[in-house]
Order: C-alpha cells, then sequence, then structure tokens
C-alpha cells in the first residue's frame, strides 16, 4: 500500500515486513479481541476487564515499535508517514488492521512458488475476510460510542451488527443510525470501505463470468471445435 517503486525499497525493509506480517496479524486478532472484552464485559466483570486493557495495550506497543522499525529501515525520514499512509492510519487507529489484510496474503504468498489460488478467488476471499473483520471492529466501536447516549437507536451489541452488516452491504435500512459524532466517523469510514469492497467483489465477479463465456463460445465456435 506505497506508492514508492517496490525495486526502491530497501532489501531490509522487505524482509522485515515479509517476517512480520502474520506475526502482525495475529497479535491484531488479540488487540481486537482485548478490545471486545473491554467493551462487551459488565463493568464488575473483573479481573477480565483489566487483563482486556493491559492486552490492548500491549499490543499497541507492539505496533508502535514495528511502526518505528519500518520507519528506520525505510530510509524515508519523515516522508515515510506520506508514502506509508496505510501505515500511520493503522497505528493511529487500530481497528483498521484488517485493511493489511492483502499484505499479510502477499507475504504468505511470497513463501510459495505460486498462488493457491485464482486471481478472481483471491480477491473475493480479501474483500470477504476484510469485510467480516471490518464489520465486527465497526460494531464494537459504533456500540462503545452510541449505547449510552442520549436519543440513540443503537442500544445493544446486536443493533450494532445488525447496522454493520446494512451500512456495509450500502442498503442502510435507517431503523439504526449513529447520532454522536464519533458514531458517525465511524459510520462514513465504514461506508467508504463497503463501497471499496463491494466494488472489488462485483468488478472480480463480472470479470471472472466474462472469462467463462468468452472460453464458451470459444469451444462451441467453428474454430474452436
Amino acid at each position: 500500500m506505497s506508492d514508492q517503486p517496490a525495486d526502491s525499497t530497501p532489501t531490509r525493509f522487505r524482509r522485515w515486513e515479509q517476517r512480520t506480517e502474520v506475526p502482525l496479524f495475529g497479535a491484531s486478532l488479540l488487540f481486537l479481541l482485548g478490545y471486545a472484552v473491554r467493551i462487551l464485559a459488565p463493568q464488575n466483570a473483573e479481573p477480565w476487564r483489566s487483563l482486556a486493557l493491559a492486552l490492548v495495550g500491549t499490543t499497541w506497543l507492539i505496533f508502535a515499535a514495528d511502526y518505528l522499525v519500518r520507519l528506520r529501515l525505510s530510509g524515508l525520514g519523515p516522508r515515510f508517514i506520506r508514502v506509508h499512509w496505510l501505515d500511520t492510519a493503522v497505528l493511529l487507529l487500530p481497528l483498521l488492521r484488517p485493511l493489511r489484510l492483502i499484505q499479510v496474503y502477499t507475504a504468505v504468498q511470497r513463501r510459495r512458488e505460486r498462488p493457491r489460488l485464482s486471481l478472481h478467488a483471491r480477491v473475493i476471499a480479501y474483500a470477504g475476510a476484510t469485510a467480516l473483520l471490518l464489520g465486527f471492529s465497526a460494531s464494537l466501536a459504533v456500540y462503545h460510542q452510541e449505547h449510552t447516549a442520549k436519543g440513540a437507536s443503537i442500544r445493544t451489541f446486536g443493533d450494532a451488527v445488525w447496522w454493520a452488516c446494512a451500512t456495509l452491504t450500502t442498503t442502510g435500512y435507517g431503523d439504526a443510525v449513529p447520532v454522536t459524532p464519533g458514531g458517525r466517523v465511524v459510520a462514513s469510514g465504514l461506508m467508504a470501505c463497503g463501497l471499496a469492497l463491494l466494488g472489488a467483489v462485483t468488478g472480480s465477479f463480472s470479470s471472472w463470468l466474462l472469462q467463462v463465456f468468452s472460453r464458451e463460445d470459444e469451444q462451441s465456435s467453428p474454430e474452436g471445435r
């Protein structure tokens, strides 16, 4: 997710990314688990809430350390913030880490001779996994912002999940809507991600159908017999 040419990236930086993407994705799942426990557990659920807070803090420190190492190895100096804008956004908002799934997949595939899935299957699988994790993250975030707000229509985590599903699929029933500034910021981000993911899946599926029909036409034509 960088506008820097791949061949100009320092070798140590590429090696660091390849070795750490998968462990960092595991850390992001632990962060999400800790955040979920912190948000959903009752106020008197100790020591689980305290352990969850410690898990969130520890994993964020891991993300921060990784960011500093990447900054140093990149050789870009302050330009790293602009060039690797997704890394910066994910550090500030760790719930966006599902957007890095494509880099995790790339790191895994570098260890194999060739991808196990076709391009279209990879796009659909990536979009589906990203939508699932982003929807869960957004549900937690909007529930945290909304459930105690005056006049809120999102009172339970179930309401938040329903709202996230409607938003990601661009359905927007309107029965559950954020009323707080924080909730609306989360909603804006999720709508943008939903449109992008839906467009990626639709485009990939359409391209696959065109290829299938094209092969069928070639096989049924006199020249193809």
